[in-house]
């Protein structure tokens, strides 16, 4: 048997024996990632809606921006975060560095931009097709935003589907401002990295296939909800 198949067979003994370790790591990494999501959703979605039925000046400035921060680098998010929470930042009396929170927040920057983009796309396209009812019933622009955001739940879940995506791969910022501690902020990304450079390729390849696993199932639920969105809208 290969180096590789051994690793392979004892990756995937971790995981069907319910390792401590693995599963400790991989619920943390859940948590963090599930945690910063709801957050960037409650401010994201109703912020991408306002910008889907808002008219102001710079309107269209501000969705570029937001657009162009969907691409934001994780390691610049993450020495930012750094830089704010550190003991000479102006946030350091939190002590939050080296910290689960430390992770949240740095993820849920690196999120909001999605949710917020991918929600205005939503909103928007149901604002064009229901505007001239709303105008009827004399409701208009950000008084709509509650009906939108009700009647686009299944498009706006992909938006956070799609966060969750991007929060759980996440290693640049959250290795930045977690510090990989162990037992404390060592998430499935940042133990990657660390198992493959010590030569533990076991616990790296079992990581791996949990994270494959999830990219998987949220894909399918992404679809899911693509769907229902289409099934909802033609109904």
């Amino acid at each position: 048997m290969t180096g590789f198949g051994d690793s392979l067979q004892l990756a995937m003994g971790l995981i069907l024996s319910g390792d401590e370790s693995l599963w400790a790591i991989v619920f943390l990494s859940l948590k963090v990632s599930l945690t910063a999501v709801a957050i960037a959703g409650l401010i994201g979605m109703p912020f991408g809606a306002f910008l889907a039925v808002a008219r102001f000046p710079g309107r269209g400035i501000l969705i570029v921006m937001v657009n162009a921060l969907m691409g934001l680098p994780p390691v610049v998010v993450g020495l930012s975060v750094y830089l704010m929470l550190s003991a000479s930042g102006p946030f350091g009396v939190l002590q939050l560095l080296y910290t689960p929170s430390a992770m949240i927040i740095a993820q849920v920057l690196l999120v909001l931009p999605i949710v917020a983009a991918l929600s205005r796309q939503v909103v928007e396209e149901l604002y064009g097709e229901y505007r001239e009812h709303f105008l009827s019933l004399g409701v208009a622009g950000v008084r709509t935003i509650p009906t939108l955001l009700w009647e686009g739940r299944f498009g706006l879940m992909t938006a956070l589907l799609a966060g969750v995506g991007r929060a759980i791969a996440e290693v640049g910022a959250v290795m930045i401002v977690g510090g990989n501690i162990n037992h404390v902020t060592r998430v499935m990304t940042t133990t990657i990295a660390l198992e493959t450079s010590k030569g533990d390729l076991g616990m790296a390849l079992a990581l791996g296939v949990v994270l494959i696993v999830l990219a998987i199932s949220i894909n399918a639920a992404m679809s899911f909800a693509a769907r229902s969105s289409a099934r909802y809208a033609y109904a």
